[in-house]
């Protein structure tokens, strides 16, 4: 699916990350770990093809992007941007309709297939209720999923998220995590999506990939590379990480703050 091979990212003569490689199928969850300022943002935005790449392979189905146009990018490629608020109030269904742009061109108004594409969507993640409701009056976490709702009407098939737990509160993070997780398998994606939470990979992700501060990278099985070491060298503070047993038989790994 999304094969990266050895990509340098940047801006202009400026180099921010160097030598990154990893693959993505689909129904994987990929967590992007890191503090703030050491590329995470440069990353997505080499993917997306909205800047320019300064070395390497960026391979979809096992064809190079780099002379794709535009239209058949965002034919592949969904994006989630963090939860915003438009300057038009828009019913939601209208906003998750606009996903149906890369299929139609700007200024294409959607038609009936479109508008079935999109309740669709709405379904999908549980929200066709807020069908007819204006964007701008329902609350954070309902409009972060009107947001992945849109990218999923688009069709892609991988889907790019930044930081979609933003502002939410903690019951709205696990809800979006949840229906993420759940709709990367369900409709075949390959996610990234970017956090500040190492709890978020650990319960989520299929794998994870963590930036230090001086921008070296590894990518693994989450409990592989978010260590307490990792965590005290890149955020300068002392955790542990307990594996732990669900009530279902489940195993999972958290993070908590060592006490002392």
């Amino acid at each position: 699916m999304l094969e990266i091979h050895h990509l340098h990212c940047g801006y202009g003569h400026r180099a921010v990350l160097a030598d990154i490689g990893f693959t993505l199928r689909e129904g994987e969850l990929l967590c992007l770990l890191g503090p703030n300022g050491v590329g995470k943002t440069t990353l997505f935005k080499t993917i997306l093809g909205l800047i320019p790449r300064q070395g390497g392979q960026i391979l979809i189905d096992g064809e190079d992007v780099a002379h794709w146009p535009r239209p058949r990018l965002a034919r592949w490629i969904g994006y989630v941007p963090q939860a915003h608020t438009p300057p038009f109030p828009f019913r939601v269904r209208d906003v998750v309709a606009m996903g149906r742009i890369a299929h139609h061109g700007l200024f294409a108004s959607p038609g009936a297939q479109d508008r079935r594409i999109a309740d669709a969507a709405l379904d999908a993640l549980g929200i066709a209720a807020l069908g007819s409701a204006c964007y701008t009056e329902i609350s954070g976490g309902e409009r972060q999923l009107v947001l992945i709702a849109r990218a999923l009407a688009q069709q892609p098939h991988i889907l790019v998220m930044d930081e979609p737990t933003s502002n939410l509160d903690y019951g709205n993070q696990l809800k979006v995590l949840a229906h993420v997780r759940r709709v990367a398998v369900e409709h075949e994606l390959a996610v990234i999506l970017t956090t500040h939470h190492p709890d978020h990979a650990l319960m989520y992700a299929t794998r994870a990939l963590v930036l230090d501060r001086d921008k070296r990278h590894a990518i693994g099985e989450p409990e592989a590379v978010i260590t307490e070491s990792y965590l005290r060298d890149t955020y300068g503070v002392a955790t542990e990480i307990h594996a732990i047993t669900r009530r279902d038989g489940r195993r999972s790994h958290l993070c908590v703050p060592a006490v002392g």
